[in-house]
């Protein structure tokens, strides 16, 4: 589509993609009968929200560990539930033991997401600002937003070669790269993808006829060549292995059974978040503030994962314990 864009227009480029999206629900509907499918259940957030606000009663803080800390989860089960009724079980309390154990590792999960925002603000540059400063360099016939192609090329190589071989090689040499060690690394990764374009885009002010202004459009190309980005497209494919990836496996595997869509959606919605912080840096999205917009992700992803990794160290180290909640008879009733 990318060349299409370049050489025919775009009617060219959207046309395609659509008749593409055409065929899926013909795919769809040729391979139902090879699909898995459930019936549709109750939604289990209505449940959630009221062991919450059972458990949090009387311990709402704006200090959030302390807040955290002082959640008193025994208050919200089913036994604590009725003797606070005088002996009767309310008509809303639909829950046991377990459920309440289920939305604590759910929460505990969802804990570990707000870091997320802060980490999707350096990832979501590979669709906008990145392509802007592939268009300021020499691109020699290669249509600058075909450098972002790296990122998807790097993940199909570099996934199955961290699955295959890294990660069981650590597991053999006796370290646990857990997801939480993951995402912490990802965060760095993401830093240091952005330090790349901070300093390519400091060079293209240095060798840009126009300076600090490279991004007018009657400025020639600063003469450097446009794959000198490589560098943060791969950095930033490992930020989304590491990052990304494991957050994606964290929420699959803390989220007990049935409230794994709730965590996925939660996880999903960080993202969003994001783009939403991401406004209050437009500003240094333009000339002559790019070595500033992308310092400013380095640092703000860089920090963040320290700060992931100081909150959730303790955390880590649970993680076993935790993933054990909600398997056994409850998880065979909803088989």
């Amino acid at each position: 589509m990318t060349y299409s864009e370049k050489y025919v227009g775009f009617w060219l480029a959207y046309t395609l993609p659509t008749i593409m999206f055409l065929l899926c629900p013909i795919v769809l509907w040729l391979g139902k009968s090879r699909y898995t499918t459930s019936p549709p259940k109750g939604s289990v957030v209505a449940d959630t929200v009221r062991v919450f606000r059972l458990a949090a009663k009387g311990h709402w803080s704006l200090n959030f560990a302390k807040f955290s800390r002082s959640i008193d989860w025994d208050r919200a089960r089913p036994s604590n539930v009725v003797r606070e009724n005088q002996g009767e079980r309310p008509s809303w309390c639909h829950w046991d033991d377990q459920f309440v154990d289920e939305t604590r590792r759910a929460l505990k999960a969802c804990q570990v997401f707000l870091f997320y925002p802060l980490y999707w603000l350096s990832y979501n540059q590979l669709n906008n600002n990145l392509i802007s400063q592939a268009a300021t360099m020499q691109t020699n016939g290669v249509p600058n937003d075909i450098i972002q192609n790296l990122d998807p090329l790097a993940l199909i190589i570099f996934i199955p070669i961290c699955d295959h071989f890294v990660y069981p090689a650590l597991r053999r040499a006796g370290y646990n790269f857990s997801p939480l060690k993951r995402i912490f690394t990802g965060f760095l990764m993401a830093a240091l993808s952005m330090v790349w374009a901070a300093v390519v885009q400091y060079y293209i002010y240095q060798r840009s006829p126009c300076g600090y202004y490279a991004n007018d459009p009657s400025c020639a190309p600063a003469p450097l060549n446009v794959w000198i980005q490589s560098g943060s497209y791969i950095l930033i494919a490992f930020s989304e292995i590491f990052a990304s990836i494991s957050g994606l496996e964290y929420a699959f595997q803390m989220a007990p059974k049935r409230m794994r869509s709730m965590v996925m959606a939660i996880f999903l919605f960080m993202s969003a978040v994001s783009s939403a912080i991401g406004e209050a840096f437009n500003p240094l999205a333009a000339d002559p503030h790019l070595i500033w917009n992308y310092a400013s992700a380095a640092i703000i992803s860089g920090v963040a994962g320290i700060a992931f990794w100081i909150c959730f160290r303790k955390l880590d180290a649970e993680q076993d314990q935790m993933n054990e909640i909600g398997k056994g008879k409850r998880e065979e009733d909803e088989m």
